[in-house]
């Protein structure tokens, strides 16, 4: 018998999905930094087993936000909840709790749906005692099906939640080739790995402010094997340009280099990446531009 089904990984920003995700897979599926709301879209990891097949859903952190971004987030997170077969429901073992969590516990009661709580970072925890109680407070709220702590960045029990996952798939066909892990489209997993290094490398309003977009990939006319590729990054404000330039062109040079040696692992091939910085005010506010760039439909 055969066993596919769909998971969902949801929780607030900055519990660790998306490491805990590329743990599993054993590759970059998901960008990672110490930023909250560092994932923006619904992306899926594809883990193949023998006599088995799991679809990770991996989301945005689930928060309370003032921006038109955020909400849809949001949005799209808890919507996910309706249409999988298994939801692992995230919290970070270092967290406190708070009107988010009982935002996602309320909407978690009325799903049927299998539910598998995961405390990540439990290996950072000195005070046993008031995890117990932290999670208590949890199994208190929704029965869930199963309880298990981890550390997704050690790799902790990482192989063992995917073993206790295997019973609450239902008999089902393969839906993906055994050599896929992911159905990311390719201009996706570039402008991510730009993102990143954004994300990484600048502070204050810019993570949350940034967008990238890939505007084109087409082999270059004089260099055989090499792949030119365009993509856009884009501010809201033109101060967050020139920091993104930095003095002398910087800023924008360290980003390009290491966004390439992630695209070059991520491609096999040789690239030069170019990159431009553009100024939309209030980007994140604006149906228009939400709808262009593929946060809403």
């Amino acid at each position: 018998m055969f066993q596919s089904g769909f998971i969902t990984i949801v929780g607030k920003p900055n519990v660790g999905k998306s490491t805990w995700l590329n743990a599993v897979m054993k590759e970059k599926i998901s960008i990672t930094s110490a930023k909250p709301q560092t994932t923006r879209d619904t992306i899926r990891g594809i883990y193949h087993y023998e006599g088995g097949q799991m679809i990770f859903i991996d989301t945005p952190g689930i928060h309370q936000s003032k921006h038109r971004l955020g909400a849809n987030m949001t949005k799209n997170a808890l919507a996910t909840l309706n249409s999988v077969d298994v939801i692992l429901y995230m919290v970070s073992a270092t967290d406190k709790y708070d009107e988010s969590d009982q935002m996602i516990l309320d909407t978690l009661k009325h799903a049927r749906t299998p539910k598998v709580l995961v405390i990540n970072k439990t290996d950072l925890v000195k005070d046993v005692p008031r995890l117990e109680g932290y999670i208590q407070r949890y199994k208190d709220a929704v029965n869930f099906d199963l309880v298990v702590g981890i550390s997704a960045l050690k790799g902790t029990f990482v192989d063992t939640l995917i073993n206790d996952l295997k019973p609450f798939l239902p008999e089902g066909p393969p839906y993906y080739p055994t050599d896929m892990k992911t159905d990311s489209p390719k201009q996706h997993m570039i402008s991510e790995r730009i993102r990143e290094k954004i994300l990484r490398l600048t502070q204050e309003e810019i993570p949350h402010s940034v967008m990238v977009t890939v505007e084109y990939i087409e082999p270059d006319d004089t260099f055989k094997n090499v792949l030119n590729i365009h993509a856009s990054i884009i501010v809201e404000r033109d101060s967050q340009k020139g920091i993104l330039i930095g003095k002398g062109g910087a800023m924008i040079k360290r980003i390009g280099t290491q966004a390439r040696e992630d695209i070059l692992a991520l491609l096999g091939e040789k690239i030069f990446l170019d990159l431009h910085v553009k100024v939309i005010k209030d980007w994140r506010n604006k149906e228009h531009h939400l709808k262009q760039f593929g946060y809403i439909e």
